[in-house]
């Protein structure tokens, strides 16, 4: 599900937004004085390159075995894809710790604004060494065939997500084959986020090659590490060290990626692996730390927990009852509760766009933010929810909300438990709903039947081409009815769309920051997400690994992975 980026910007521009002038070439936006984060931004065990032993082995351990290794089809965006993937295939730019962007000067050069009107255009300038593993060349070729299988033009590509893709107007050869020239239909400060990752012309040549070829087999990669076997009844594949990479050799000699179907602890206490993503469950965590030769690094993740509001439900329509609500809950005790036992700061998220450890970050939350029952009840009490002994009624009915829940997910139940117990306090009742896993998203989230419900939602360090979906305004369809696509909140303004293109579309780095903060307040008022915390990684290495852990938004790099003795 996702939202209309294009229809919306194009309605947009039409209202006299702003949009790119001038502007510069820097590749992302950056601050010059970027503030400490407020929570631990990475942890790899950070060793320069010679520090770093040449060969082993290292065992990685995944929590999921997908069938689907095209990371750009709707079934391969998964965190195991992108583990393995990032191993073996190209991204024009690489990210740090607090999201900003660079270069990956192993496959591409230069990357530019070099046209802003009528159209803005990006010339990619590729680096000449760059190739595929069949030994192909890495062109313009291959990034036009990626744009024309997601652009959404052609349906039976079942492609992740059009955004930005949708809004490129051609993906022509430049000066040479080796240089790509990118024209979009409407200003797109994140364009870093595009063709990354890179697939070869070969899987993206057809509905059937991008929707079948990388069904359990990767065949073409460009990496440090090529495949040396990948077995489906095993769960496992195996990467070696490719000789003919043109950058940095990869420290390890092997690679190996093990589909854990068993206890992943008793795994790594085994031998059998040696590192994998512990999770958040306190008793993994404590059991991780305990295990043979263990370190649990642990770091800002690139997720963040949510409460969401259902806007179309008949009790929370009223802005001033979601406002209630919010004030309502204490955000920081729930937090406390649900990463009780991992040993992580009780930092509360006050953003919806940007995390804690990342570049811009500033708390917007104000007031609806504030642990404040008192003057939960006062705005209740405005909108005709009165007190009637120890519950709010209006019109002869009590006030009660439905909290669903999926089954199965612990922390899902203490919020949901927690949150009857707190606004009980202002005379809110609360019915949990547990519903089965399989249908929490496809019969209760997105047909909105719901009134409140808790899951996270990824976070990247392109904070608006990422959450734009989830806050944008509903379309007009027949009668009265919306189509949220995925705004589960089921609320919005055109204002907050504005806001949102503006910050995707100014083309001076120095204002994004601003413009998606303003973003951000006008959604707080809002209110159908109510951010909780970034939620922590903690991942388990052997105490000898060096460049590999919790690396939050800094993207690993893979060359230079491996055992410090």
């Amino acid at each position: 599900m996702r939202a209309r980026w294009p229809a919306a910007l194009a309605a947009l521009i039409a209202l006299g937004a702003a949009g790119a002038c001038g502007g510069d070439n820097l590749p992302g936006w950056r601050e010059n004085n970027l503030p400490p984060s407020p929570v631990k931004a990475f942890d790899i065990n950070q060793v320069p390159r010679d520090k770093v032993k040449d060969g082993g082995t290292l065992r990685w351990g995944l929590g999921e075995f997908p069938s689907q290794w095209n990371q750009n089809h709707v079934d391969g965006n998964m965190t195991s894809v992108d583990t393995v993937m990032s191993a073996l295939m190209p991204t024009p730019f690489r990210s740090d710790e607090r999201g900003r962007v660079s270069l990956d000067l192993d496959y591409v050069t230069n990357a530019r604004i070099t046209a802003t009107s009528p159209h803005q255009v990006i010339t990619y300038s590729l680096n000449p060494k760059a190739k595929w593993s069949d030994g192909k060349p890495i062109t313009w070729a291959d990034y036009a065939a990626q744009w024309k299988a997601m652009n959404g033009q052609n349906k039976a590509f079942r492609v992740d997500s059009t955004i930005a893709y949708e809004n490129i107007q051609s993906v022509t050869r430049g000066s040479s084959d080796h240089e790509v020239v990118v024209t979009l239909t409407q200003p797109f400060n994140e364009w870093q986020s595009l063709f990354s990752p890179l697939y070869p012309a070969s899987a993206n040549s057809s509905p059937e090659a991008f929707n079948a070829d990388w069904v359990n087999k990767i065949p073409v990669t460009a990496g440090p590490f090529k495949l040396s076997s990948f077995d489906v009844k095993g769960k496992s594949i195996t990467l070696v060290r490719d000789q003919n990479w043109w950058g940095d050799q990869a420290k390890l000699d092997k690679l190996v990626f093990l589909g854990v179907k068993t206890d992943m602890v008793r795994a790594f206490t085994k031998g059998e692996v040696d590192v994998y993503d512990v999770g958040p469950a306190p008793d993994d965590y404590s059991r991780a730390r305990g295990a043979w030769d263990a370190v649990v690094r642990q770091a800002a993740g690139t997720d963040f927990r949510q409460f969401t509001f259902n806007g179309e439900s008949p009790v929370l329509a009223d802005i001033r009852v979601r406002q209630a609500i919010a004030m309502a809950l204490d955000r920081r005790a729930l937090m406390q509760l649900d990463l009780k036992g991992l040993g992580w700061p009780a930092v509360t998220l006050d953003n919806h766009f940007l995390s804690n450890s990342q570049q811009g970050y500033r708390g917007n939350a104000g007031d609806i933010g504030t642990y404040n029952p008192q003057k939960a009840g006062q705005l209740l009490d405005e909108v005709g929810w009165k007190m009637s002994g120890k519950t709010r009624m209006r019109n002869g009915t009590p006030m009660n909300v439905r909290f669903v829940v999926p089954a199965g997910v612990g922390v899902s139940d203490t919020e949901a438990e927690v949150t009857r117990l707190m606004l009980r306090r202002i005379g809110v009742g609360v019915t949990i709903q547990t519903v089965p896993f399989n249908d929490f998203f496809t019969k209760y989230l997105i047909p909105g039947n719901f009134d409140i419900t808790a899951f996270s939602y990824p976070s990247t360090p392109y904070p608006i081409s990422n959450a734009f979906d989830v806050y944008a305004y509903g379309e007009n369809t027949k009668g009265d009815d919306m189509k949220w696509y995925s705004n589960l909140g089921r609320t919005g303004s055109r204002e907050i769309d504005q806001a949102m293109y503006r910050a995707g579309s100014v083309s001076d780095p120095g204002q994004i920051a601003e413009l998606v903060n303003a973003a951000d307040e006008l959604v707080w008022r809002q209110i159908n997400v109510l951010p909780l915390y970034q939620s922590p990684q903690n991942v388990a290495v052997r105490s000898t690994l060096a460049n590999v852990g919790a690396n939050g938004f800094y993207d690993l790099r893979y060359a230079d992975i491996g055992f410090t003795s």
